[in-house]
C-alpha cells in the first residue's frame, strides 16, 4: 500500500492485526492441520491411476494439473498461506512438474505426454491485463505524491453541501469514483481518514455515524465494477473475454464503462436512499473540513495531464486502435522519463495482487495448453446443463466464497473453469446472453460479496473505527449484494441480447 497515502495508517494498523491474527497459536495450530490435509488430497490425486478419474486420454501432465489445481483450491480456500503465495507455488509446481524445464526423471514427454512451454507459464506473470494492472497502480501512486487526490476529494465533495444526506451522497459517489481507478482498499482508507472530523460532529447516540461509516466500503466495492482496472476479477474476466486464443471478444475499456458505469451509479443512489432509511441522521448539516493540499508543481501538472489524456485514451480505444493494455504503459513511461515516480515508489505497487492473478492465469495456461480443457469437454456432458443453472450456480458460488476469502482468489479460481464449461455449452448460452453473461457475471458476484468485516479490506477497514457493528455491516451487505447482482445479471442479460458484448 502506498505510504504517502491518505488513510495509510489506517491499512498499516490493519496488515498488523492480520498479523497478529496469523500468528496466534489456536489459528497455527488449525492451519498446520489444514495443510497436512491439503498436502494429503494433492499427493492423492497425484498418485492416483489416471483412469481412476473417468476421462478418456487423460496422461500424467494432465493428471498432475488437476492435482496442483486441487491443491490451489484448496489453499485459497483455506488461506492457510496468504493467497499470493499459494499463486506463487502454483507457478513454481508448474514450471518443476509439467513444463519442459522441469525436472529431467519426472518430464519425459515419451513417458507423461506434451508438457507445457516454460516460456508460456513464465509469460502469465507479463500477460497483458498485468500491465492493466501496474498502469492503474502508477496512476494511483503519481496522484497520491502530488496530494491531487485529496484536492479532487475536496472539490468533489464541496457541491454537496452541508446537508448531512447530501453529505452521505457526495462520500458515495467520490469513494465509488475514486475506487474505479484506485484500489478498494487504498479509496478506503482516504475516505475514512476525510470522515474522522465527520464522525466527532455527529452525535454518538444517533445512527448517521454508522450510516457515514458504512457508506465507504459499500461504495469502494461497487465503484471497482465501473472500470477493467477497478478489481481484480474483473481484469481476470477481460483476460478471458478478449484472450486471442480463446473467446477474442475484444471487449474495450470505454465498452466496459459504457454498460458498467450506469450500473455502478445506479447502485450508488440505491445504496443512499436504503442507508438513509436503515441508518437517519438525528442532526440535520455537517460541516465538512478535508485537510492536504495539492502540490503547484511541474509534477503536478504533468500528473493532470497524463492521467486526463490516460482515462480519454482508454475511453475512445475503439477510435484510436490503442488497446487498454498498451495506454497503461503511457503514464508508467511517462511518469518515468518526467521523474514523478522513481525507484523507491515502484516498491509501493502492490506486487501481492500481481502474483496472486498471475497465479490464477498460470492455472488457465495449463488447462488450455495441457489439452484437459478440451479433454473435459469431450468427457463431461456440459452442453446438457441448463444455462440458467450455470448462472446462478457459478454466482452464488461466487459470491459465497468471495464473502470468506480473497474475490481474486474466487475469481482467479471460476473463470478457468467457466471457461471450459462455457465452451462446452456452445449456442446454449446465447438465451442468456453468451459467455459474456457468464464471466463478467462472477466479476459483479465477487464485488457484490460485502456481508462481513472479512469480506473485503474495505469492509475491515470500516470495521476497525469501532462505529459499525457486524449485524449493520451484514444487514446492508446482504440487501445492497442481492440487489447488485439482481441488477447486473439483468443488465447483461440485457447487453448480450441487444449483441453489445
Amino acid at each position: 500500500m502506498f505510504k504517502n497515502f491518505n488513510g495509510f495508517h489506517l491499512v498499516d494498523s490493519l496488515h498488523s492485526m492480520n498479523l497478529e491474527r496469523w500468528f496466534e497459536p489456536a489459528r497455527v495450530h488449525k492451519k498446520v492441520v489444514e495443510a497436512v490435509v491439503v498436502l494429503i488430497i494433492t499427493l492423492v490425486l497425484w498418485n492416483l491411476p489416471t483412469s481412476a478419474f473417468g476421462i478418456d486420454g487423460l496422461n500424467v501432465v494432465q493428471q498432475r494439473i488437476i492435482a496442483i489445481f486441487a491443491f490451489a483450491t484448496l489453499m485459497w480456500i483455506t488461506e492457510v498461506v496468504p493467497s499470493w503465495a499459494t499463486s506463487v507455488a502454483i507457478m513454481g509446481l508448474l514450471l518443476i512438474f509439467a513444463s519442459d524445464s522441469g525436472i529431467k526423471w519426472m518430464c519425459d514427454p515419451g513417458e507423461v505426454g506434451d508438457l507445457l512451454s516454460f516460456k508460456g507459464i513464465m509469460a502469465c506473470f507479463a500477460d497483458p491485463v498485468i500491465m492493466l494492472f501496474i498502469g492503474g497502480f502508477i496512476l494511483a501512486i503519481a496522484a497520491t505524491k502530488t496530494g491531487l487526490d485529496s484536492q479532487l476529494a475536496k472539490s468533489l465533495l464541496k457541491p454537496f453541501g452541508r446537508k448531512s444526506e447530501n453529505v452521505l451522497l457526495g462520500f458515495l459517489l467520490v469513494t465509488g469514483l475514486f475506487s474505479m481507478f484506485v484500489s478498494n482498499t487504498a479509496t478506503a482508507a482516504m475516505m475514512l481518514t476525510f470522515l474522522t472530523p465527520v464522525f466527532r460532529q455527529l452525535p454518538a447516540e444517533g445512527k448517521g455515524r454508522i450510516a457515514m461509516a458504512l457508506s465507504i466500503p459499500i461504495a469502494a466495492n461497487l465503484g471497482g465494477m465501473g472500470t477493467p482496472i477497478g478489481t481484480p476479477p474483473n481484469n481476470i474476466a477481460l483476460k478471458y473475454l478478449n484472450d486471442p486464443e480463446g473467446l477474442n471478444l475484444g471487449l474495450g475499456f470505454g465498452q466496459w464503462m459504457m454498460f458498467m458505469l450506469p450500473l455502478v451509479i445506479i447502485l450508488l443512489f440505491i445504496s443512499w436512499m436504503l442507508l438513509k432509511r436503515l441508518f437517519p441522521f438525528s442532526q440535520k448539516t455537517i460541516e465538512l473540513k478535508i485537510e492536504g493540499q495539492m502540490k503547484r508543481d511541474a509534477h503536478t501538472y504533468i500528473v493532470i495531464a497524463t492521467f486526463i489524456g490516460t482515462v480519454l485514451l482508454w475511453l475512445l480505444d475503439s477510435v484510436t486502435g490503442i488497446n487498454s493494455y498498451t495506454v497503461a504503459l503511457i503514464p508508467f513511461v511517462i511518469f518515468s522519463l518526467t521523474g514523478v515516480i522513481n525507484r523507491r515508489d515502484l516498491e509501493e505497487i502492490n506486487w501481492s495482487v500481481i502474483w496472486m492473478v498471475a497465479g490464477g492465469f498460470a492455472l488457465g495456461y495449463a488447462l488450455n495448453a495441457s489439452g484437459l480443457a478440451s479433454l473435459a469437454v469431450k468427457s463431461i456432458p456440459f452442453g446438457e446443463l441448463s444455462p440458467i443453472l450455470i448462472l446462478i450456480m457459478s454466482g452464488m458460488l461466487c459470491y459465497a466464497l468471495s464473502n470468506f476469502i480473497s474475490n481474486s482468489a474466487t475469481a482467479a479460481l471460476l473463470m478457468p473453469i467457466l471457461v471450459v464449461v462455457c465452451s462446452a455449452m456452445g449456442d446454449k448460452l446465447d438465451g442468456i446472453g453468451g459467455t459474456p453473461t457468464v464471466l463478467i457475471g462472477v466479476a459483479i458476484a465477487a464485488s457484490s460479496a460485502m456481508v462481513l468485516p472479512i469480506s473485503t479490506p474495505p469492509n475491515a477497514l470500516a470495521y476497525a473505527t469501532n462505529l459499525v457493528d457486524q449485524k449493520d455491516m451484514s444487514k446492508i451487505g446482504l440487501i445492497v449484494g442481492f440487489i447488485s447482482m439482481l441488477l447486473g445479471y439483468a443488465l447483461l442479460y440485457v447487453v448480450g441480447s441487444l449483441g453489445i458484448i
